[in-house]
């Protein structure tokens, strides 16, 4: 299945959860997209909780089914952790997501952009794969020639307190991925559990 690119805004309402982390697109209709959304009130079964529980996770990441299940496999191989928290660890890892989750992209689909098109650095060398997965003391940086890019300069600006597990340096727009996040920093709408659930029993 390829990564979907319409509106996040849809995505959000079916899935009764904000995917761009923000509740902005629930603002004004907190139902279902749809003539016949408001009166949808059937409840899913527990295999539709699974269901919707892993979408709500795949989708605030913005990663393709494949890639989401490769994750899932890494994380259920690593010893001494629960693997719903290194799966969430692991994408959080991912090069797009600290991209923007150290401002220098307003969403994830922007940082996503910045990285394929070479803007972006680790460990001064160039990556273009916004799935690569940043190690714990790599550091995180845009490249010379484009911290002026109007999209860097404006996202720096607005850009929210950066989490507690990345370093960020806005005068050098560069930042460093300090530690794994705990399962407390990251979203509590999401129920990994249901999503470890729901590949046990299709993997």
């Amino acid at each position: 299945m390829s990564r979907y690119t319409g509106p996040s805004w849809k995505v959000s309402r079916r899935l009764g959860y904000s995917v761009l982390e923000t509740g902005v697109e629930l603002k004004k209709r907190a139902y279902g997209p749809g003539p016949h959304a408001k009166d949808k009130k059937k409840k899913p079964s527990e295999y539709g909780k699974q269901l919707i529980e892993k979408q709500k996770l795949r989708e605030t990441y913005g990663v393709s089914e494949r890639q989401f299940q490769r994750l899932f496999k890494i994380a259920k191989a690593k010893k001494g952790v629960v693997t719903g928290v290194a799966f969430m660890q692991l994408l959080e890892s991912r090069l797009d997501n600290l991209v923007y989750r150290l401002g220098f992209a307003r969403t994830r689909r922007q940082a996503r952009q910045l990285v394929n098109h070479c803007h972006v650095l680790v460990n001064d060398k160039k990556v273009n794969i916004p799935s690569y997965i940043v190690s714990v003391g790599d550091t995180i940086a845009v490249k010379e020639a484009s911290k002026n890019l109007a999209i860097v300069k404006s996202s720096l600006e607005s850009a929210p307190k950066t989490p507690a597990y990345v370093e960020l340096d806005k005068d050098k727009v560069s930042g460093k991925y300090i530690r794994l996040p705990e399962r407390s920093e990251l979203t509590r709408e999401i129920d990994e559990s249901q999503v470890v659930e729901f590949y046990n029993r299709k993997l």
